[in-house]
């Protein structure tokens, strides 16, 4: 049963318990001389107590409707600031602050909680800032870091993969195979081949400077997309919207879409890839999407390390990530940052 259901079934109730009170202590007083004219007088066709009877409900249920539909709307409003806290936004003032006791000490315990996660997030994006301000002091560490990994990932995957073709070749080239067994080992080759270079351009992509250099990131976004049209046979197309981030939110949105290009290159197999940046209400949305050959979203939670690296990046902006992906439906990783306001040296981002 509804509030409202309830309040107004309460409402008759009490009415018709306070008819029964009153009367019987009106009638053990005043005692009327003949009981059945208080049948016997009619009000509009019915009974005289038939109808206060009905008069009493009736106001019952007018009380518990108009006090129900209050608490409804307050218990609703409520609702809807803690739907906007859990889908990462922070309301203002718009809210109206419930009337009942009660419900006011709940209201301003939500209040509480709005203002620690704000503060947490100003705290996260400006520590994000401040080492994003601070990144050029630490290039040449992160060279000497990157170089390992890049050589590393080299003779994990790159190497082995041409080894592997090379022998593949060295067989054919014994020319002691079966022709349907040469142009199996023919597409093979091919294919380890095809998969190396993949692995190259998203190797190459990663040698991208970690931060914009002066770029928006509107503008190293087209940059880098227009640079995997060109490098890659795959369709890739963009929807960017211009508005300004703190530096620190530019560089790691700008990271996660590396990584994400760097995922679809070697594991996707996809031939669409689709980018959309735009802010609404207070959120800088990053959607990525592919229509490659996807992935158990359950699995890939502990064994990923580029899905890992970006729910890292995500979270220390305070943000949220959303991952779908099915098998053979493709994937889309949907990345949610919230934009506080701030002030950093007199002005406000």
């Amino acid at each position: 049963m509804s509030t409202l259901l309830r309040h107004i079934f309460s409402g008759v109730i009490l009415s018709l318990i306070l008819f029964i009170a009153l009367f019987s202590v009106w009638f053990m007083t005043f005692p009327p001389d003949n009981w059945s004219s208080l049948w016997e007088r009619e009000i509009g066709d019915l009974p005289f107590i038939l109808f206060a009877l009905l008069l009493c409900m009736l106001a019952g249920a007018c009380y518990g409707l108009f006090s129900g539909f209050g608490l409804k709307r307050q218990l609703h409003m409520m609702n809807l600031y803690l739907q906007e806290l859990q889908s990462g936004k922070h309301p203002n003032a718009e809210f109206e602050k419930p009337s009942l006791p009660e419900l006011q000490q709940i209201w301003d315990g939500l209040g509480r909680l709005n203002k620690q996660q704000t503060e947490q997030i100003k705290i996260f994006q400006k520590s994000a800032n401040e080492k994003a301000v601070d990144h050029e002091k630490q290039v040449q560490a992160m060279v000497s870091l990157e170089r390992q990994r890049l050589a590393r990932e080299l003779h994990d995957s790159v190497s082995q993969q041409l080894f592997a073709a090379s022998m593949l070749m060295s067989a054919i080239n014994e020319g002691e195979s079966s022709p349907e067994l040469t142009r199996k080992q023919m597409k093979l080759t091919e294919q380890m081949i095809h998969q190396s270079q993949l692995e190259m351009r998203a190797l190459l992509l990663h040698l991208r400077p970690a931060a914009l250099k002066g770029k928006t990131l509107k503008e190293g976004v087209e940059e880098l997309l227009s640079e995997l049209i060109h490098k890659v046979p795959m369709t890739v197309t963009w929807k960017l919207e211009s508005f300004k981030l703190p530096k620190g939110v530019e560089d790691h949105l700008f990271r996660i879409l590396q990584e994400s290009v760097s995922n679809t290159l070697r594991h996707a197999k996809a031939e669409q890839f689709d980018v959309l940046l735009i802010r609404r209400e207070q959120m800088a949305i990053l959607r990525i999407t592919d229509d490659g050959i996807g992935f158990d979203v359950e699995q890939a939670k502990t064994g990923s390390y580029g899905l890992q690296n970006i729910k890292e990046r995500a979270a220390e902006l305070g943000g949220l990530v959303k991952i779908i992906s099915l098998p053979n439906k493709g994937t889309r990783i949907e990345v949610r940052i919230p934009l506080i306001e701030q002030e950093t040296g007199g002005e406000t981002l």
